[in-house]
């Protein structure tokens, strides 16, 4: 039963390389930052979100090259979205969870604008910034979403949702480990059913509402984190303070790395306090894997 059971495994993964090799043939030939972009994994994800169907998967990332070379995430900058980010609504944490995955915290009652536009183009520079510092072989995040403060004056509207969650789920499949929602009020749970028709099955299996005084719940969030590094709005040890100039400071740093894994010639600009990005930023370390 033992080799069935390994020859079973070796031939889906045969089959599953062979099916990357497929929709490699299939797309053809890219070049620039497109080549960089349909990296072996990248196109496992895109098959992984398709049940393995090549066509629907060609299609599928056909659409994605199509909105990356419109839409330019690679090229959105932190001093573009930093006013959208000075309440920390959304912010990479400092801390991963066992997996070694990056987090993104997300806190709704910190919503401080009302562009949909800006807030959907800081969320996807944060996201493009999470992956490009996902440790090596490492594919997905985590989100943690804390409703500290959250009421129907800071809520997003339905359309905006929905199309973060069709950005979300076209352009960056398999990205999404888990997202964590933190005892969230009962308005909230209404406008989730309203939002939740938007959602693919397999996403809405990934995001679990967790409730402090609810052992599974607590028992949950302890399987996927560290309660000495979780901040204590989530039931940790760790506190939770946003720094916005040092958050600046970092993914100032960060845009020079992103700026070099993808090739583009950039001039540094002021970040505050008289520096400049190319003042401040190291020397940028290797890149683990494309930011697809």
């Amino acid at each position: 039963m033992f080799l069935r059971r390994r020859h079973t495994q070796t031939d889906d993964s045969e089959q599953r390389d062979a099916k990357v090799s497929e929709l490699k043939t299939a797309i053809g030939p890219q070049s620039g930052r497109s080549s960089k972009y349909c990296t072996d994994a990248c196109l496992r994800r895109y098959l992984e979100a398709r049940n393995w169907n090549v066509d629907k998967s060609k299609k599928m990332l056909e659409e994605t090259l199509k909105w990356r070379s419109a839409y330019k995430p690679e090229e959105i900058r932190w001093h573009e979205v930093a006013h959208e980010g000075e309440t920390g609504k959304v912010s990479r944490a400092n801390f991963h969870d066992r997996h070694g995955r990056t987090v993104l915290i997300m806190r709704p009652g910190m919503q401080n604008t009302t562009s949909a536009e800006n807030n959907i183009r800081h969320l996807v520079y944060l996201l493009e910034n999470a992956i490009m510092n996902l440790s090596e072989g490492q594919e997905q995040m985590s989100w943690l979403i804390d409703f500290t403060g959250f009421s129907l004056n800071t809520n997003i509207s339905v359309r905006t949702a929905r199309d973060i969650i069709y950005i979300l789920q076209s352009h960056y499949p398999e990205r999404l480990a888990i997202a964590f929602l933190y005892n969230p009020p009962r308005i909230f749970e209404a406008f989730y059913k309203a939002v939740k028709y938007f959602l693919d099955p397999k996403t809405a299996q990934k995001v679990k509402f967790v409730y402090p005084k609810n052992k599974d719940s607590v028992e949950l969030m302890k399987s996927y984190f560290d309660v000495e590094n979780l901040p204590s709005e989530f039931g940790g040890k760790a506190s939770l303070k946003y720094d916005h100039e040092e958050f600046s400071r970092l993914m100032a740093q960060d845009d020079v790395k992103t700026a070099k894994f993808w090739g583009i010639d950039e001039k540094p600009y002021h970040i505050g306090n008289g520096y400049s990005v190319a003042e401040v930023a190291p020397e940028p370390t290797p890149i683990a894997q494309a930011a697809s």
